[in-house]
Protein backbone atom coordinates (compact mmCIF):
# COMPACT_ATOMS: atom_id res chain seq x y z
CA UNK A 1 0.00 0.00 0.00
CA UNK A 2 3.01 2.72 0.51
CA UNK A 3 4.05 2.22 -3.05
CA UNK A 4 0.13 2.44 -4.78
CA UNK A 5 0.40 6.61 -4.50
CA UNK A 6 3.50 6.92 -6.27
CA UNK A 7 3.09 4.46 -8.90
CA UNK A 8 0.25 5.82 -9.77
CA UNK A 9 1.70 9.75 -9.83
CA UNK A 10 4.11 7.85 -11.95
CA UNK A 11 1.75 6.79 -14.44
CA UNK A 12 -0.24 9.67 -14.04
CA UNK A 13 2.96 11.88 -15.17
CA UNK A 14 3.74 9.19 -17.95
CA UNK A 15 0.12 9.49 -19.50
CA UNK A 16 0.50 13.17 -19.24
CA UNK A 17 3.54 13.08 -21.09
CA UNK A 18 2.57 11.26 -23.78
CA UNK A 19 -0.70 13.45 -24.09
CA UNK A 20 1.20 16.36 -24.43
CA UNK A 21 3.81 15.08 -26.78
CA UNK A 22 1.30 13.54 -29.34
CA UNK A 23 -1.09 17.22 -29.04
CA UNK A 24 1.35 19.29 -29.86
CA UNK A 25 3.32 17.36 -32.25
CA UNK A 26 1.26 15.45 -34.23
CA UNK A 27 -0.26 18.10 -35.95
CA UNK A 28 1.05 20.44 -39.22
CA UNK A 29 3.26 21.98 -37.28
CA UNK A 30 4.63 25.01 -39.33
CA UNK A 31 0.63 25.38 -40.53
CA UNK A 32 -0.01 25.40 -36.53
CA UNK A 33 2.42 27.86 -36.22
CA UNK A 34 1.68 30.06 -39.03
CA UNK A 35 -2.18 29.86 -37.73
CA UNK A 36 -0.90 30.58 -34.17
CA UNK A 37 0.95 33.66 -35.51
CA UNK A 38 -2.03 35.31 -37.02
CA UNK A 39 -4.02 35.02 -33.75
CA UNK A 40 -1.26 35.98 -31.73
CA UNK A 41 -0.92 39.75 -33.82
CA UNK A 42 -4.32 40.26 -34.30
CA UNK A 43 -5.57 43.95 -32.32
CA UNK A 44 -9.34 42.79 -32.62
CA UNK A 45 -10.22 43.43 -28.52
CA UNK A 46 -11.69 39.97 -28.97
CA UNK A 47 -9.38 38.08 -30.11
CA UNK A 48 -6.60 39.53 -28.09
CA UNK A 49 -8.77 39.06 -24.53
CA UNK A 50 -9.75 35.66 -25.57
CA UNK A 51 -6.09 34.84 -26.35
CA UNK A 52 -4.76 36.47 -23.51
CA UNK A 53 -6.92 34.45 -20.95
CA UNK A 54 -6.23 31.21 -22.69
CA UNK A 55 -2.70 31.78 -22.43
CA UNK A 56 -3.28 33.09 -18.65
CA UNK A 57 -5.38 29.63 -17.93
CA UNK A 58 -2.67 26.99 -19.52
CA UNK A 59 0.35 29.21 -18.41
CA UNK A 60 2.18 30.03 -15.27
CA UNK A 61 2.20 33.87 -16.65
CA UNK A 62 3.29 36.07 -14.64
CA UNK A 63 3.37 39.74 -15.22
CA UNK A 64 4.33 41.46 -12.58
CA UNK A 65 7.72 42.78 -13.60
CA UNK A 66 6.58 43.87 -17.20
CA UNK A 67 6.81 47.39 -18.69
CA UNK A 68 2.94 47.52 -19.33
CA UNK A 69 0.28 45.38 -18.31
CA UNK A 70 -1.24 47.10 -21.29
CA UNK A 71 -1.14 45.29 -24.51
CA UNK A 72 -2.23 45.47 -28.63
CA UNK A 73 -2.20 41.82 -29.06
CA UNK A 74 -0.86 38.53 -27.53
CA UNK A 75 2.22 38.97 -29.72
CA UNK A 76 2.82 42.49 -27.79
CA UNK A 77 2.30 40.53 -24.46
CA UNK A 78 4.75 37.54 -25.91
CA UNK A 79 7.75 40.09 -26.94
CA UNK A 80 7.04 42.22 -23.88
CA UNK A 81 9.78 44.18 -22.36
CA UNK A 82 10.94 44.60 -18.51
CA UNK A 83 10.14 47.47 -16.12
CA UNK A 84 13.63 48.71 -15.91
CA UNK A 85 15.84 47.22 -12.63
CA UNK A 86 13.87 44.23 -12.77
CA UNK A 87 17.22 41.71 -13.75
CA UNK A 88 19.96 43.68 -11.92
CA UNK A 89 22.91 42.45 -14.00
CA UNK A 90 25.79 40.23 -11.68
CA UNK A 91 29.20 42.74 -12.60
CA UNK A 92 31.74 39.97 -11.55
CA UNK A 93 34.58 40.35 -14.65
CA UNK A 94 34.77 36.51 -14.47
CA UNK A 95 30.99 35.65 -14.83
CA UNK A 96 28.56 35.29 -17.68
CA UNK A 97 25.71 35.56 -17.26
CA UNK A 98 22.57 34.06 -18.48
CA UNK A 99 20.97 35.55 -21.26
CA UNK A 100 17.65 34.61 -21.12
CA UNK A 101 15.23 33.55 -18.32
CA UNK A 102 15.37 30.16 -18.19
CA UNK A 103 14.94 26.52 -16.91
CA UNK A 104 18.45 25.13 -16.77
CA UNK A 105 18.23 22.07 -18.87
CA UNK A 106 21.21 19.55 -19.73
CA UNK A 107 24.96 21.13 -19.55
CA UNK A 108 28.56 19.75 -18.94
CA UNK A 109 31.59 19.07 -21.45
CA UNK A 110 31.61 18.86 -24.92
CA UNK A 111 33.41 15.31 -25.66
CA UNK A 112 33.30 14.07 -29.31
CA UNK A 113 32.02 17.02 -30.96
CA UNK A 114 28.76 15.84 -28.89
CA UNK A 115 26.68 18.26 -25.99
CA UNK A 116 23.07 16.32 -24.34
CA UNK A 117 19.70 16.82 -25.64
CA UNK A 118 18.87 14.51 -22.44
CA UNK A 119 20.23 11.62 -20.61
CA UNK A 120 21.07 9.44 -22.66
CA UNK A 121 20.32 10.97 -25.92
CA UNK A 122 23.01 13.33 -27.96
CA UNK A 123 23.68 15.42 -30.81
CA UNK A 124 26.42 16.39 -32.84
CA UNK A 125 27.57 20.15 -32.56
CA UNK A 126 28.38 20.13 -36.41
CA UNK A 127 24.92 19.35 -37.45
CA UNK A 128 23.98 21.96 -34.66
CA UNK A 129 26.00 24.72 -35.89
CA UNK A 130 26.26 23.99 -39.40
CA UNK A 131 29.96 24.23 -39.73
CA UNK A 132 32.65 21.39 -38.68
CA UNK A 133 34.94 23.78 -38.24
CA UNK A 134 33.08 25.69 -35.77
CA UNK A 135 32.24 22.11 -33.35
CA UNK A 136 35.69 20.91 -33.92
CA UNK A 137 36.94 24.51 -31.78
CA UNK A 138 34.33 23.81 -29.48
CA UNK A 139 35.88 20.42 -27.98
CA UNK A 140 36.64 20.27 -24.35
CA UNK A 141 34.46 23.06 -24.10
CA UNK A 142 31.34 23.80 -22.13
CA UNK A 143 27.42 23.51 -22.86
CA UNK A 144 23.95 24.87 -21.46
CA UNK A 145 20.48 24.70 -22.43
CA UNK A 146 18.09 26.80 -21.47
CA UNK A 147 14.93 26.35 -22.06
CA UNK A 148 12.17 29.01 -22.11
CA UNK A 149 8.82 28.62 -21.28
CA UNK A 150 6.10 29.85 -23.19
CA UNK A 151 5.16 32.27 -19.97
CA UNK A 152 8.16 33.60 -19.61
CA UNK A 153 10.18 36.86 -20.73
CA UNK A 154 11.09 36.30 -24.57
CA UNK A 155 14.17 38.44 -24.84
CA UNK A 156 17.79 37.50 -25.02
CA UNK A 157 21.12 39.27 -24.06
CA UNK A 158 24.60 39.41 -23.97
CA UNK A 159 26.26 37.22 -22.04
CA UNK A 160 29.02 39.30 -21.11
CA UNK A 161 30.94 42.38 -22.83
CA UNK A 162 31.24 41.02 -26.51
CA UNK A 163 31.72 41.72 -30.72
CA UNK A 164 29.45 39.36 -32.96
CA UNK A 165 31.52 38.30 -35.53
CA UNK A 166 29.04 36.20 -37.78
CA UNK A 167 25.33 35.00 -37.64
CA UNK A 168 24.47 31.87 -39.40
CA UNK A 169 20.46 31.38 -40.14
CA UNK A 170 19.44 27.75 -40.40
CA UNK A 171 15.85 26.92 -41.26
CA UNK A 172 14.12 23.72 -40.21
CA UNK A 173 11.59 22.02 -38.69
CA UNK A 174 9.06 23.52 -35.57
CA UNK A 175 9.13 20.67 -32.74
CA UNK A 176 7.73 21.40 -29.49
CA UNK A 177 10.69 21.56 -27.15
CA UNK A 178 9.54 20.63 -23.42
CA UNK A 179 10.87 17.55 -21.83
CA UNK A 180 8.25 15.31 -23.64
CA UNK A 181 9.14 15.66 -26.75
CA UNK A 182 13.07 16.03 -26.42
CA UNK A 183 12.85 12.58 -24.59
CA UNK A 184 11.20 11.13 -27.88
CA UNK A 185 12.70 13.04 -30.71
CA UNK A 186 16.57 12.55 -31.46
CA UNK A 187 18.93 15.72 -32.80
CA UNK A 188 16.14 17.32 -32.09
CA UNK A 189 17.89 21.03 -31.66
CA UNK A 190 19.36 19.81 -35.12
CA UNK A 191 15.92 19.50 -36.81
CA UNK A 192 14.43 22.71 -35.92
CA UNK A 193 14.85 26.43 -37.20
CA UNK A 194 17.88 28.21 -34.97
CA UNK A 195 19.93 30.85 -35.15
CA UNK A 196 23.76 30.89 -34.34
CA UNK A 197 24.91 33.97 -33.39
CA UNK A 198 28.94 34.11 -32.37
CA UNK A 199 30.54 36.13 -30.24
CA UNK A 200 33.86 37.12 -29.61
CA UNK A 201 35.06 38.36 -25.76
CA UNK A 202 37.51 40.75 -24.92
CA UNK A 203 40.23 38.34 -24.13
CA UNK A 204 39.82 36.17 -27.59
CA UNK A 205 37.37 33.30 -25.78
CA UNK A 206 34.57 32.50 -28.42
CA UNK A 207 31.36 32.17 -27.02
CA UNK A 208 27.81 30.84 -29.24
CA UNK A 209 24.57 31.57 -28.47
CA UNK A 210 22.31 28.74 -30.34
CA UNK A 211 18.29 30.10 -30.07
CA UNK A 212 16.32 27.39 -30.89
CA UNK A 213 12.58 27.83 -32.20
CA UNK A 214 9.91 25.84 -31.53
CA UNK A 215 6.06 25.17 -32.51
CA UNK A 216 3.42 27.46 -32.63
CA UNK A 217 4.60 31.46 -32.97
CA UNK A 218 8.01 29.94 -33.59
CA UNK A 219 9.85 33.48 -34.86
CA UNK A 220 13.25 34.47 -33.58
CA UNK A 221 14.36 37.85 -34.04
CA UNK A 222 17.42 39.57 -33.85
CA UNK A 223 17.70 43.66 -32.82
CA UNK A 224 20.25 44.25 -34.88
CA UNK A 225 19.80 42.51 -37.74
CA UNK A 226 17.02 41.44 -40.25
CA UNK A 227 16.68 37.85 -40.94
CA UNK A 228 15.51 36.04 -43.82
CA UNK A 229 11.88 34.97 -43.96
CA UNK A 230 11.84 31.60 -45.79
CA UNK A 231 10.44 27.75 -46.11
CA UNK A 232 13.01 25.91 -47.98
CA UNK A 233 16.16 24.30 -46.65
CA UNK A 234 18.54 27.42 -46.75
CA UNK A 235 21.32 28.60 -44.74
CA UNK A 236 22.29 32.66 -44.83
CA UNK A 237 25.91 33.28 -43.07
CA UNK A 238 26.24 36.72 -42.41
CA UNK A 239 29.27 38.46 -41.00
CA UNK A 240 30.01 41.65 -38.90
CA UNK A 241 31.60 42.94 -36.38
CA UNK A 242 29.38 44.46 -33.48
CA UNK A 243 30.17 45.00 -30.06
CA UNK A 244 27.57 44.54 -27.34
CA UNK A 245 27.92 45.14 -23.35
CA UNK A 246 26.61 42.45 -20.78
CA UNK A 247 22.70 43.02 -20.65
CA UNK A 248 22.25 44.39 -23.94
CA UNK A 249 19.27 43.15 -25.76
CA UNK A 250 20.43 40.99 -28.77
CA UNK A 251 16.93 39.33 -30.03
CA UNK A 252 13.62 37.75 -28.66
CA UNK A 253 11.61 34.68 -29.33
CA UNK A 254 8.07 35.13 -30.37
CA UNK A 255 7.40 32.16 -28.62
CA UNK A 256 8.90 30.16 -25.84
CA UNK A 257 12.08 28.11 -27.20
CA UNK A 258 15.58 27.36 -26.17
CA UNK A 259 18.93 28.71 -26.07
CA UNK A 260 21.95 26.36 -25.84
CA UNK A 261 25.15 28.25 -24.86
CA UNK A 262 28.31 27.17 -26.15
CA UNK A 263 31.84 27.95 -24.62
CA UNK A 264 35.35 26.68 -25.96
CA UNK A 265 37.69 25.90 -23.02
CA UNK A 266 38.39 28.13 -20.39
CA UNK A 267 34.61 28.64 -18.95
CA UNK A 268 32.92 26.56 -16.16
CA UNK A 269 29.21 25.87 -15.15
CA UNK A 270 28.63 27.92 -11.50
CA UNK A 271 29.18 25.05 -9.20
CA UNK A 272 25.76 26.12 -7.49
CA UNK A 273 23.52 25.18 -10.85
CA UNK A 274 21.46 22.36 -11.07
CA UNK A 275 19.41 20.68 -14.12
CA UNK A 276 15.80 21.89 -13.23
CA UNK A 277 16.78 25.41 -11.38
CA UNK A 278 14.98 28.87 -12.99
CA UNK A 279 17.73 31.32 -13.63
CA UNK A 280 16.91 34.92 -14.75
CA UNK A 281 18.52 37.34 -17.23
CA UNK A 282 21.51 38.48 -15.85
CA UNK A 283 22.20 35.89 -12.90
CA UNK A 284 25.54 34.12 -12.74
CA UNK A 285 26.06 31.25 -15.20
CA UNK A 286 29.65 30.22 -16.22
CA UNK A 287 32.91 31.23 -15.01
CA UNK A 288 35.34 32.11 -16.50
CA UNK A 289 38.80 30.33 -15.75
CA UNK A 290 42.58 32.49 -15.73
CA UNK A 291 44.56 32.23 -17.20
CA UNK A 292 42.58 31.56 -20.72
CA UNK A 293 43.83 28.06 -22.44
CA UNK A 294 43.69 29.71 -25.58
CA UNK A 295 45.88 32.97 -24.83
CA UNK A 296 49.42 33.48 -25.46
Amino acid sequence: MIRTKPFRDRIAATAGDELNYRLTNHIPRRLASIWIGHISRSENPLVRTVALWLWRRFSALDLFDAETTRFRSMHECFTRRLRPGTRPLDRDPDVLTSPCDAIVGTFGRIEGGRALQVKGMDYALAELLGDGRDAEALEGGTFVTLRLTSAMYHRFHAPYDCRVIRVRHIFGDRWNVNPPTLRRVRRLFCRNERVVVETVLPDGRAVTLVAVAAILVSGIRLGFMTLREGRRPLRDVVKCDLAFQKGDELGWFEHGSTIIVLGRPGLAVIETLQPGDRIRMGQKLLRLSHPYPGSR
